[in-house]
């Protein structure tokens, strides 16, 4: 792997983790049923929920602080070709981290590829967004303007 591509694959490989940990885990589930792929793997770290520290700052660039936990599911796996597959899921789903680990594996073996980008990932990022707008223009509609009178005394 040469330095000018390892940024583009590494890219999107953030890409398709981050909608397989924001897709909701239903549609997700269906989708990979519909594919009927059925990997062999060994678990590296079978599917198991726990605690992470979110960390905040003030004012967005002051002195860190620990700002609470929020529970996480993570899984990592190893395809038989040797591929390793891992998921980070907020919340406590194993099955969903599961399915997300082995779609982050198969993603990165060029005969899964193609497919799963266009059958799994883009439709999950298309309702992923179409969500995002939905709520976004219910954010809007509830929006205050606030404006100040000048008061002529200057």
């Amino acid at each position: 792997m040469s330095a000018s591509t390892a940024p583009v694959e590494t890219a999107a490989r953030q890409h398709w983790m981050a909608v397989l940990a924001r897709a909701d885990s239903a549609q997700l589930d269906t989708r990979w049923q519909a594919l009927n792929l059925q990997p062999e793997y060994q678990f590296i770290r079978q599917p198991e929920i726990g605690l992470t520290m979110l960390r905040g700052r003030v004012g967005g660039s002051g002195s860190p602080f620990n700002m609470g936990e929020m529970t996480l599911t993570r899984c990592a796996l190893r395809l038989t070709c040797g591929t390793l597959g891992v998921a980070y899921i907020a919340g406590r789903n194993k099955q969903h981290a599961l399915t997300a680990a082995l779609v982050d594996a198969l993603l990165q073996d060029g005969s899964y590829h193609d497919r799963l980008q266009s059958e799994l990932i883009e439709p999950l990022a298309a309702i992923y967004k179409k969500n995002c707008a939905a709520r976004d223009a219910k954010t809007r509609a509830t929006q205050v303007q606030f404006f100040t009178m000048v008061r002529g005394e200057d």
